[in-house]
Formats: structure tokens, C-alpha cells, sequence
């Protein structure tokens, strides 16, 4: 793609995401942006984001006077009129080539103003927040701190040290915006998924063998290897851990020699053993929870701790339920008493999830109710926890055709595990949506419908690490 010289654009706070993010995507926002819909769980993000910075409107009116700027002229009016708060302001350095829009300018005892957004993130140290805030400080040009009114309640202030941040920003977008033709980037499997640009830049990395397409190659890594001769999967394949380099992100003759049958294995569809896989012996119950991470305290509230016990078939599946963050604490305690209950069933216990997430989430729980030192929080949280992991054996015993070692990515993989959700648009996101229909919901008919479905996915998941563990037992066997 090749852009006119004459085309010219504003640097602007918002493209920090999609610059530390990746820079083609901010490179083809700019000059040749597509029209793409937002999915439901992004519109509840930014839904959730107009309400939270509406809430902090309210509570500035409540103490001073606020003007609405509608222009750039009307927000410098604004300033030189000297009003307490002005909402929504628009500014612009046309010389530096930085426009910006601040939620809120708030005037200083020192009759200057500071710049202030409402974030929903419950800290100020992300990168982007850092550089829309930072951009603001310049475009008002004094040395004000500018403010962050955080998504738990917290206000944050961001001095002058996230000025060398807005430096490299500002030097990396004009050098960008000078590019005739797009960047060369590398695949990232968790980035690129979700990028309105997916489908115009995969064929590009298939057709090149690109290997950032494989699983545990880090771009860096990529650009170094591809510096020392291996550019292409192909390549890797053929190679020997002994004569690759030690490059960032991929040192180590383990790390080498994975690497070398990911690319093997991603080019034949091979599945290869590294080790003997060891699995805890006991009555497998399988575990899987949904959470919303969009409640008013920010805490997240599990409102589905789902389970499948023997005989391991759909009525078998058990669960918790919590209609609202005010049943939190309840839902946690019977879960803990159905945790007894399975313990005193099934001696010993192995209570099986995928990915740390479920053992993350009871410590949370644990610290946020003062519950650790509870019987049987310490038990699942000790040494002898009966808690398992089933990501772990994968990742450190087996190298599969994938480019993400999620648990759809496995099971769903018609050569591998191959189960199906009876939903295929359901996942974690799309949970959280269908909880917050639910909440929203007034009719009671609908509101069963939707738990009803919410129910079926989980369900689907415990069944999912059930064919998980059935499939990985064949290795047992095998090896």
C-alpha cells in the first residue's frame, strides 16, 4: 500500500492503544481505515466507561461549576473565562501536530488547568493511559500533574515522569506517519485475533512462513532469528538447537529444541512427546468458573462455579449460582461446602481446571473474605491442594499443530480431543454479556432463558477438560 506525501494527521492521545498494541494497525487506522463492528463485549467495556466517567461528571457538578466545551475555540473561551470544570474539551497544537480531548479540564489554584479522564482500569500505570495523560500535559503545556479517576474509586495523579513515555510515543507516530508503504510487524496470536486488520494481514504471514506464527516464538524473537538466517518455519524445522542462537525470548537448548518441533509439528500436524505425562490419581471432579469483572466495586464477582462430578454426564453437572454481586459472599460459602461435600465423597479428590484462573480466583476470594486460614481454603491453597491444572502437562509434555494452547484451541481441534460447544459464539466474553442481559433483564421468562444458556456453556466447558483428561490419558498408555 502506498500513500500520498501530501496526506497529513494529527497525533492523537487515543492512538497510544493501537500503537503499543502494534503499529501497522495504527499505520492503516490512519490511512486506510475499515469499517468493522464493535462486538458486544468491547460496547459493554465502553458502555461501562460512559457510565463511570457520567458518574464523575455527577460528582464534579456536585461540587463545582461545569461548562460542556463544544469547539476548540470554545474551550480556550472556557479557560480565559476561568470555569471550575470544563467537560469534554478540545485541544490543539497544530504546530506539533497533537490534538487531544480531555473528559474533563479542571481549573488549579494556580489558575491553570489540569487535565483529568475517568478510566475504568484500576491502575494508572498502563502505558496507554500514561500517554493520553501525558499528551494532554503537553497540549496544555504547564507542569501540572494530570488526573485519573480509576475504575475502583481511586484518583491518581501522572507528573512529569511520564514525559520520556510521550516522547517515545510522539517520535514513534511521526515516523510512522512519514511511512509510504505499512510496517513490517509480526504475528502475535493473542493481538492479531482480534484486530479489525486480521484477515488483510494473515495471508501475508502464512504465505512468508512466518515464524511469529508459531506458538512460544515472540516476535523479538522472530526478528533475531530471521537476522541470523531462519526466517521461515521450514527453515526452524530443519534446524538443531545446538546451532540456533541465544536470542531474547528463546534461550536455552529446551526452549530451542521446543521451539524446532513447534515448527515441525505446525507444518505436518504431528503431535510430539517431550515427556511422560503424569496425571494425579483420585475421582476427578472438573472445574470451571464465570466471573464479571465489570461490577461496581471492581472486584470480580463469580456468579457461575460450575462442576462436573461422576458419572461425568450432563446430569451430572452441578453448580452455584449467584444472581448479583450482593450474593457474592453467599455463593462463595456454598461453594466451599460443596468442595466438603466432594471431599468427603471421593478420598482422595482431584478437583481438575484449565489454566490458573480458577486457583487465582479462590485466593482472591480467600484474601477478600479473610478466609485463608478456613479449613478448606488452606486445603485447597496448601501443599496437598487437590487443585490441578491440566494446561500444565501440556504445555510441559506435548508440542501440538496449534498456535494457542487454550482449551478451545485443543478441544475443539478436529484431530485432537475434537468436542464441540453446542454454542459455537459461546466463551468467557460472551458469558459476561449474557450475565449482564441477565441483571438488566425484567422478565423473569427471559431472564431463566438466558441463565439456562449461560449454564449450557459452562456445562460445555467441564465437559470440554473431561474429554481433556480422557484424550490425555491415551498418552498414558502410548509413551
Amino acid at each position: 500500500m502506498v500513500i500520498h506525501k501530501s496526506f497529513t494527521n494529527l497525533i492523537k492521545p487515543s492512538d497510544a492503544a493501537s500503537w503499543i498494541s502494534c503499529i501497522r494497525r495504527t499505520w492503516l487506522e490512519k490511512y486506510h481505515p475499515t469499517e468493522y463492528e464493535i462486538d458486544a463485549f468491547n460496547q459493554l467495556l465502553i458502555d461501562a466507561g460512559l457510565k463511570h466517567e457520567a458518574a464523575i461528571l455527577t460528582m464534579l457538578e456536585n461540587q463545582y461549576s461545569v461548562a460542556k466545551a463544544d469547539s476548540f475555540d470554545h474551550t480556550l473561551s472556557l479557560m480565559q473565562q476561568g470555569i471550575p470544570v470544563i467537560y469534554q474539551g478540545r485541544l490543539i497544537n497544530e504546530s506539533e501536530g497533537l490534538v487531544g480531548y480531555p473528559d474533563f479540564l479542571i481549573l488549579h489554584e494556580s489558575g491553570q488547568y489540569q487535565p483529568a479522564d475517568a478510566k475504568l482500569s484500576l491502575s494508572e500505570n498502563k502505558k496507554t493511559i500514561q500517554i493520553q495523560l501525558g499528551i494532554y500535559r503537553r497540549l496544555l503545556d504547564n507542569k501540572l500533574p494530570a488526573i485519573v479517576f480509576l475504575g475502583d474509586g481511586r484518583t491518581a495523579l501522572l507528573d512529569d515522569k511520564v514525559d520520556s513515555l510521550v516522547d517515545e510515543f510522539i517520535a514513534g507516530m511521526r515516523s510512522l506517519l512519514n511511512l509510504q508503504q505499512q510496517p513490517v510487524v509480526r504475528y502475535s496470536h493473542s493481538k492479531c485475533r482480534t484486530c479489525p486488520y486480521y484477515t488483510h494481514c494473515l495471508p501475508e504471514f502464512e504465505a512468508n512462513e512466518d515464524i511469529s506464527l508459531l506458538y512460544g516464538i515472540h516476535g523479538s524473537a522472530a526478528n533475531y532469528l530471521a537476522d541470523a538466517g531462519i526466517s521461515t518455519m521450514t527453515q526452524l524445522s530443519m534446524s538443531n538447537a545446538e546451532s540456533l542462537p541465544d536470542v531474547p525470548y528463546l534461550k536455552g537448548h529446551k526452549r530451542k529444541h521446543r521451539a524446532i518441533l513447534q515448527a515441525q509439528s505446525s507444518l505436518t500436524g504431528k503431535i510430539f512427546q517431550l515427556k511422560k505425562i503424569e496425571l494425579p490419581e483420585g475421582t476427578w471432579v472438573h472445574f470451571d468458573i464465570e466471573d464479571n469483572p465489570l461490577t461496581q466495586t471492581r472486584e470480580r464477582h463469580v456468579y457461575l462455579w460450575g462442576l462436573l462430578p461422576p458419572a461425568y454426564t450432563k446430569e451430572s453437572f452441578e453448580y452455584i449460582w449467584t444472581d448479583d454481586e450482593a450474593s457474592d459472599y453467599q455463593g462463595w460459602l456454598v461453594f466451599l461446602q460443596k468442595i466438603e461435600a466432594y471431599r468427603s465423597q471421593y478420598t482422595p479428590l482431584v478437583l481438575a481446571h484449565y489454566s490458573n484462573h480458577e486457583k487465582a480466583t479462590i485466593r482472591k476470594y480467600a484474601e477478600r473474605y479473610a478466609m485463608e486460614n478456613h479449613n478448606t481454603v488452606a486445603w485447597l491453597l496448601g501443599d496437598d491442594s487437590p487443585l490441578f491444572d491440566m494446561q500444565k502437562p501440556i504445555l510441559d509434555c506435548l508440542v501440538l499443530p496449534l498456535q494457542g494452547y487454550g482449551l478451545k484451541d485443543i478441544c475443539k481441534h478436529p484431530d485432537l480431543v475434537n468436542f464441540q460447544w453446542e454454542n459455537e459464539k459461546s466463551g468467557s466474553q460472551w458469558s459476561v454479556v449474557q450475565f449482564d442481559r441477565f441483571q438488566s433483564e425484567t422478565s423473569l421468562t427471559e431472564k431463566q432463558k438466558i441463565k439456562t444458556e449461560i449454564l449450557s456453556y459452562n456445562r460445555d466447558d467441564v465437559s470440554a477438560t473431561r474429554q481433556l483428561e480422557l484424550w490425555l490419558r491415551r498418552f498414558l498408555l502410548e509413551y
